[in-house]
C-alpha cells in the first residue's frame, strides 16, 4: 500500500479549515456611515464567494469578497503543498526504514521499542514544503518539526510480535533467512503514538512557530494536524510489515535423536522495504 495520499489529506485539511467559517477580515465591524459612503452601489453588493472558499467574507462588499477569495486561494494552495510534502516524506520513510531489534524464540519474534530505524521526516518535508513567502517558510518549518518529533516518538515506541511458524521445528543447526508472516502495521503498538494526536501536533506546531499573534496559524495547524491524524490511521491499517528476514540457531538439533528443533535467540537481518 502506498504512503498516505496527498490529495486526500489536502482535501481533508481544507474541509476542516473551511468548517471553521473563518471570516476575513476577522472580527470585522463597520466603522459607520463613512465606510458605507466610500463605495458605489456596485461595490457594496457583489456575489459571494463559492462555499468551497476557505474564508468567508463578513459583508458582500467587493473588497471583502475579493480579499477572502485571494487569501483563501493562497491558503488552499499552501495546504495542498504541505500535504504533498508530508505524504512524500512518509513514502520515502517507508522505503528507507528497517527493523533491527527482534529476538526470535520458536515461532515468535519479539520486537522491542527502538527496533524500528528510519530517517528523520523534517528535512524531507522541508525539501518539498511551500516556501513562497517568509510566512510560508515559518509555517512549514513549524509543521515539519512537529510532525518529525511526533513521528519519531511513535516510531521509537513500536513493539509487538512477528511470526515465523516454521521456526518451531527446523531440521538443521541454523534456520535459513525466512520472511515473517505479513501483518498490518496497526498490529504493532507504540506508547509514543499519542504525540500524533491532533491536539499534541497542533500545540507543538504553535510552540515551534513561536509567534502567538500569527494570523490564522491555529486554524491552519489544526487543519493539518487533524487531516494527518486521519490519514495516519488509514496508513496503519493498510500498510503491511513484511519480508522481515529472521534466522537463528537451533541448539537442540541433534539427529537422529532430535532431527528438528526450535530456533533459540534468533534475530532479524536489517534491511529496508519492510513497510509496504
Amino acid at each position: 500500500m502506498p504512503a498516505p495520499q496527498a490529495n486526500a489529506m489536502a482535501q481533508a485539511a481544507k474541509n476542516i479549515f473551511r468548517g471553521k467559517s473563518v471570516a476575513l477580515p476577522r472580527d470585522w465591524q463597520s466603522p459607520g456611515k463613512q465606510f458605507a459612503d466610500a463605495f458605489s452601489i456596485e461595490e457594496k453588493q457583489v456575489p459571494a464567494n463559492s462555499a468551497r472558499n476557505l474564508f468567508r467574507e463578513p459583508t458582500l462588499n467587493q473588497y471583502h469578497v475579493d480579499a477572502a477569495r485571494t487569501i483563501g486561494t493562497k491558503f488552499a494552495h499552501y495546504l495542498e503543498g504541505i500535504a504533498a510534502a508530508i505524504c512524500g516524506a512518509v513514502g520515502r520513510w517507508m522505503r528507507m526504514t528497517f527493523i533491527a531489534g527482534v529476538t526470535i524464540n520458536g515461532s515468535l519474534g519479539r520486537m522491542q521499542p527502538g527496533a524500528v530505524v528510519g530517517p528523520s521526516l523534517a528535512p524531507m518535508i522541508m525539501a518539498a514544503a511551500p516556501r513562497r513567502t517568509n510566512m510560508e517558510v515559518r509555517y512549514s518549518m513549524a509543521i515539519a518539526g512537529a510532525v518529525d518529533q511526533a513521528w519519531k516518538s511513535w516510531q521509537s515506541g513500536l513493539n509487538g510480535i512477528l511470526l515465523y511458524p516454521a521456526f518451531d521445528a527446523i531440521a538443521g543447526p541454523l534456520a535459513p533467512p525466512t520472511p515473517n508472516v505479513p501483518i498490518p502495521l496497526m498490529a504493532l503498538s507504540s506508547r509514543g503514538e499519542s504525540a500524533l494526536s491532533p491536539p499534541s501536533l497542533k500545540d507543538q506546531m504553535l510552540t515551534l512557530l513561536a509567534e502567538p499573534g500569527a494570523l490564522h496559524a491555529g486554524d491552519l495547524f489544526e487543519a493539518v494536524a487533524r487531516a494527518l491524524h486521519s490519514d495516519f490511521q488509514s496508513f496503519k491499517s493498510s500498510t503491511l510489515v513484511t519480508n522481515v528476514l529472521g534466522s537463528g540457531p537451533v541448539p537442540s538439533f541433534s539427529p537422529p535423536l532430535a532431527p528438528v528443533g526450535p530456533v533459540v535467540a534468533g534475530s532479524v537481518i536489517p534491511r529496508p522495504g519492510v513497510f509496504v
